[in-house]
């Protein structure tokens, strides 16, 4: 009972969080342009941004005002290392379930 009243607290103050730091098409005059630990952030919660994306046409998956080349590079190691941990630890589980 306690575990579950701490995540019900819990799950939407961490989406509220998360929500301020979507890419947004229209950089506002006085941001500077995202940089590669924004990149790996922006690929770590990109499947959540895209879902968002589909209700608020002002959230997008990338970053177009960013520094280049240093974004690219953190945001396809967050979606590589990423999604590849994901399916690393479902192999390893099947492992440990057989005899």
């Amino acid at each position: 009972m306690k575990r579950t009243s701490l995540i019900a607290l819990l799950l939407p103050a961490a989406l509220v969080m998360l929500a301020g730091c979507f890419p947004h098409t229209v950089p506002t005059p006085d941001e500077h342009p995202s940089g590669f630990l924004m990149g790996v952030w922006h690929g770590w919660i990109a499947p959540v941004s895209l879902v968002v994306g589909f209700f608020n046409d002002s959230v997008r998956i990338y970053d177009h005002y960013n520094t280049g080349w240093w974004y690219d590079l953190g945001f396809y190691i967050a979606i590589i290392g990423g999604f590849g941990g994901f399916a690393l630890s479902r192999k390893s589980m099947k492992v440990r379930r057989e005899p």
